[in-house]
């Protein structure tokens, strides 16, 4: 589980007038909200668990016995496609209590290890099954602000400031 940060990001805003005093104050209190609301979150999350393990193995039984009852009915249908469907004219077989369904997913391709399927591809001069996709550098554009912003559509925004505020506190080791 990734550590929790304590910091407080926030655009700079102008500040109200405050003394040192009230402004260390309002950190201390700060700090005491985010460890309260990390304790929530624990409180909530152990909750959360306790509540799935309690109804673990109910799901799991109705789980096992549903995936039966369906292995049953498609059997059932299986052998009586034929009268299901009028012979393979529909794809769809009705009851008065529901339906089903013979479907046919659209094929798919998997591809592994792509770095070495482009390559092969390229060797073999099958550059049809090869995408080449152009797209702006942006990377490019910032080494070169000037020179881009002479061109319709591009607009680069300046970095926006940001105010962090960091409670002290001691890690749990």
């Amino acid at each position: 589980m990734a550590k929790a940060t304590n910091r407080i990001k926030a655009p700079t805003q102008a500040l109200r007038v405050q003394s040192r005093d009230e402004v260390e104050v309002a950190i201390k209190q700060l700090g005491d909200k985010q460890r309260e609301l990390q304790r929530l979150v624990t409180y909530q999350n152990d909750e959360i668990t306790a509540i799935t393990a309690s109804y673990a193995e109910p799901l799991q039984v109705l789980k096992n016995e549903i995936s039966h009852q369906q292995q049953a009915i498609q059997a059932w249908c299986e052998s009586h496609r034929d009268e299901l469907t009028q012979n393979g004219k529909q794809k769809t077989g009705y009851f008065n209590t529901g339906e089903v369904q013979w479907r046919t997913n659209p094929p798919s391709v998997r591809i592994t290890k792509a770095d070495q399927v482009i390559e092969n591809l390229k060797t073999l001069g099958m550059l049809e099954f090869i995408r080449t996709k152009e797209e702006i550098n942006k990377d490019a554009i910032l080494l070169d602000p000037e020179k881009a912003r002479t061109v319709n559509g591009i607009a680069i925004k300046s970095g926006v400031g940001e105010f962090v505020i960091k409670p002290f506190e001691q890690d749990v080791k």
